[in-house]
């Protein structure tokens, strides 16, 4: 089914403006399907970006302005974010002791658990390859690059 069937609409103003369309819809979809996923262990999907970003930095600690660059979906409040996945003891939180007023997050044996077990779900793998070929996907992927002027 193309994006014209899925939103009800034929008209678009050119084809530009229906990749528009189609990358937003697209990006509402997986999200809508990763934060699914993401819930069946009780966090949210920016949690499990967090725990990502965090398990890529271990056993170093990383700040929280170390999460908020790297972050894919930007969140104003990334102290709270944190909060939330400290309180479920899937992070530690310590003073830096070289910048008093910056913290140390760590991931836990238990956050690295709950990647582990999430992970296969998570990179949607048997969905997207039901649907396209590997080559297809590296061709999305750099498409996708060209699009945002980095290749």
């Amino acid at each position: 089914m193309g994006i014209e069937d899925r939103i009800k609409t034929s008209r678009f103003q050119d084809d530009w403006h229906k990749a528009t369309i189609n990358i937003l819809y697209t990006n509402n979809w997986l999200s809508n399907l990763l934060e699914d996923r993401a819930s069946r262990k009780s966090i949210t999907l920016q949690q499990f970006n967090v725990l990502r970003i965090l398990r890529g930095q271990y056993p170093k600690p990383a700040s929280n302005s170390t999460i908020r660059e790297r972050m894919i979906n930007t969140t104003p409040d990334i102290s709270r974010l944190v909060e939330r996945i400290v309180t479920k003891g899937l992070v530690t939180r310590t003073k830096n002791k070289a910048d008093k007023r910056a913290v140390d997050l760590l991931i836990t044996e238990k956050g690295l658990q709950l990647l582990e077990e999430l992970e296969a779900d998570m990179n949607l793998s048997t969905i997207l390859s039901k649907n396209l070929t590997a080559q297809e996907a590296q061709l999305l992927s750099d498409l996708l690059d060209k699009m945002r002027g980095e290749v």
